[in-house]
């Protein structure tokens, strides 16, 4: 009898980050409390602490996560220096979910506020140096009127750019 393997595993999408971390364990237990996560499996090394791939549910979406392990190659951003990603969270309310992932330990990088595509949107670092973009879905726009309110939002920017410095 042939067995029946999905191509794409239950609970999966076509893209799931994967995130290396300096201490993923320590990681697994702030996604827990800042944004939610149920971890669902968890692999260790051959020492049988590091953690080579866990992985944790967040609402309907799957994220992965390991040890950094530089003879291997993979680097957390806390060695690299920084990240040049951005996890996307959308949440049915923002404005708990940013509270929420502060008080957890993540520093606020950009202050939550109503954005011009029609999301309330911030972002926060989290303590292993993943950057994360917070939001709520507000206002479905057509294609002419995100147009205009991007125009309007780079105008006001453009604004505030050129005025005095006091």
């Amino acid at each position: 009898m042939a067995r029946t393997t999905k191509p794409i595993p239950e609970g999966y999408h076509t893209i799931t980050p994967y995130l290396v971390i300096r201490d993923a364990s320590a990681a697994i237990e702030f996604y827990k409390r800042a944004f939610g996560a149920t971890e669902r499996s968890r692999s260790l090394g051959p020492d049988g602490k590091s953690i080579i791939n866990a992985q944790l549910e967040i609402g309907n979406s799957m994220l992965m996560v390991m040890d950094e392990a530089p003879e291997w190659g993979s680097k957390s951003p806390l060695t690299l220096g920084g990240t040049p990603a951005v996890i996307h969270l959308y949440v049915e309310d923002v404005d708990a979910a940013f509270e929420r992932a502060t008080k957890a330990g993540a520093k606020a990088t950009m202050p939550l506020s109503d954005q011009f595509w029609g999301d309330r949107y911030g972002m926060v670092t989290d303590p292993f140096g993943h950057s994360w973009s917070i939001a709520t879905h507000k206002v479905d726009l057509s294609p002419e009127e995100l147009a205009k309110r991007q125009a309007a939002a780079f105008e006001e920017f453009a604004k505030r750019q050129a005025a005095p410095k006091a």
